[in-house]
Formats: C-alpha cells, sequence, structure tokens
C-alpha cells in the first residue's frame, strides 16, 4: 500500500483524504496531514491520520505527494522539500491552480513525475468533477491518480493545455450552477413561494436537470424540446433570458475565469 502526503489540508486536502479512506483506497494511517497550524488537525489525528507540521519528513516518507496549497505558496513550499525528493519512485500531484508540471519540475527535479488535478468543493460530499492531466509521467502514475480521484467523485483525463480552461468549468462552475440556483429561488420568491421553499423547489430541480443528462446521456436541446411546446410558458420564459443575455453572459463568465486561472501562479 502506498503513502500519502497531503501539503496543505484545507477544504480539498481534508475532504480527499477521507474520501480515500471512505472508499477503502489506503487506511487513514498510511496518509499524512501537513498544516503549518496542527492543533486545527485534532480530530483528524483522532481518527488515524498522521498529522505534522514537518513538510520534509512528511514528503520524504511519501509514495505519493499531494500539492494542495495556494499559487502564491507554492514556490516556497517547493524549495523546502526539494532537498528530499525521490525522482525515480514518487509522484506529486498538484491541484494548484494555473501552475504547470513544468512550474514544478523547475524547482523539484526534471525527472520528478508531476500529475496535475483540478477538482471543484463538491469534493466534500464525494461529488466533485476532477480534471487530470500530465506532461511527461507514465501512464501508470496517471492511472494511479484517476483511481485516488475517483474516490471523491468523476474523473476526466483531459491535455495539459486545457487544465487553466477545466479550472473555469469546473471548479468556478460550482459559483455558477450555485448563482444560477439562487437566481431561480428569487424568482420563485417574487411568483409566490415563501423563500425556503423557493429555494428546495429551485435546488431540487436543478438536481434532477443534471441527474437527467448523466444517467441519459442525452443533450440538454433535446430534454428542453420535451417541456417546450407551442406557444407554450416554458418557451416564453427561455426566449425572455436568452434575449437578456443569459447565455451570452454564461460564456462571457466562463471565458474570463480561464483568463484569470492562467495567471494565478504568475501573480
Amino acid at each position: 500500500m502506498k503513502r500519502i502526503t497531503i501539503i496543505g489540508t484545507g477544504n480539498i486536502g481534508l475532504s480527499l483524504a477521507k474520501g480515500l479512506v471512505k472508499k477503502e483506497f489506503c487506511a487513514a494511517d498510511q496518509i499524512t496531514l501537513t498544516r503549518r497550524n496542527i492543533k486545527s488537525l485534532d480530530q483528524e489525528n483522532q481518527a488515524g491520520f498522521v498529522v505534522t507540521d514537518n513538510n520534509l519528513l512528511a514528503v520524504e516518507q511519501a509514495d505519493i505527494v499531494v500539492l494542495a496549497i495556494l499559487p502564491q505558496q507554492l514556490r516556497k513550499v517547493l524549495e523546502e522539500i526539494a532537498p528530499v525528493v525521490k525522482s525515480s519512485n514518487q509522484i506529486f500531484v498538484s491541484v494548484v491552480s494555473g501552475v504547470s508540471c513544468v512550474d514544478i519540475k523547475e524547482v523539484l527535479g526534471q525527472d520528478v513525475s508531476v500529475v496535475r488535478a483540478m477538482p471543484n468543493t463538491a469534493i466534500a460530499i464525494g461529488q466533485s468533477m476532477t480534471c487530470i492531466a500530465t506532461d511527461s509521467s507514465s501512464s501508470d502514475d496517471v492511472k494511479e491518480v484517476e483511481v485516488m480521484f475517483e474516490t471523491v467523485g468523476s474523473v476526466v483525463v483531459i491535455n495539459e493545455d486545457l487544465m487553466t480552461s477545466a479550472t473555469a468549468l469546473c471548479a468556478c462552475g460550482i459559483a455558477f450552477f450555485l448563482r444560477a440556483i439562487r437566481a431561480a429561488s428569487q424568482g420563485g420568491v417574487e411568483i409566490g413561494f415563501h423563500a425556503h421553499d423557493a429555494l428546495k423547489m429551485a435546488v431540487q430541480t436543478a438536481k434532477g436537470a443534471a441527474d437527467l443528462l448523466l444517467q441519459t446521456q442525452a443533450h440538454p436541446e433535446s430534454e428542453i424540446d420535451k417541456v417546450t411546446s407551442p406557444k407554450g410558458c416554458t418557451i416564453a420564459g427561455l426566449n425572455e433570458m436568452e434575449h437578456n443575455g443569459f447565455s451570452s453572459a454564461f460564456i462571457k463568465g466562463v471565458k474570463l475565469s480561464a483568463k484569470k486561472a492562467g495567471g494565478l501562479y504568475n501573480e
């Protein structure tokens, strides 16, 4: 069984660790969690995870190292752990936005196996949409990372040049769809529902729409056609949204987020 170290144990790192144990990918005592303030990890320590503020020791003992820190913190951490990196038999998994495999290898060494992963916050309930990519890691290493993240949701393997786009569509996308649900609930209040009822109705309707596409593998427009009758209320509402730029605004938001995501590390 592989030993896993997660550096920077925030929401994503903790969710991944718990998902790996829950799906029996490994035991809690095979996972080391690092954080500057380890007092905040008392609960995880009691659950059997190894907890430390010593990144060097944690990396030295690991087969797989997950970098789950902010882009602004990355270079300092990489320079710290570089002396103990064993390039021949370690996999480094980066969930850091806007940082390429090449960026990491510039500090850790060109022979290091680096696989990028971009989950989203639904990882907390095991429903993440995670995209993974690499520049030159072996298919075995990529498969191992893929299996890891399948413990916390769905995984798609993509080309590395699409990772900033994946950040916008999947990671930022959570916020976009949440805002759409919020808007739907506000519309429900305007047409007569109490706020808590409107929100529950909007959330379940959105969940039903997503599950409908996942389970039937249908295109959204084919399902839309089933609920839009001639001169009906659905097509009237859809057209009003389009006249006010709904799809266009959504697309522009995704594109701008992708542009911003690509520059996070350099900033």
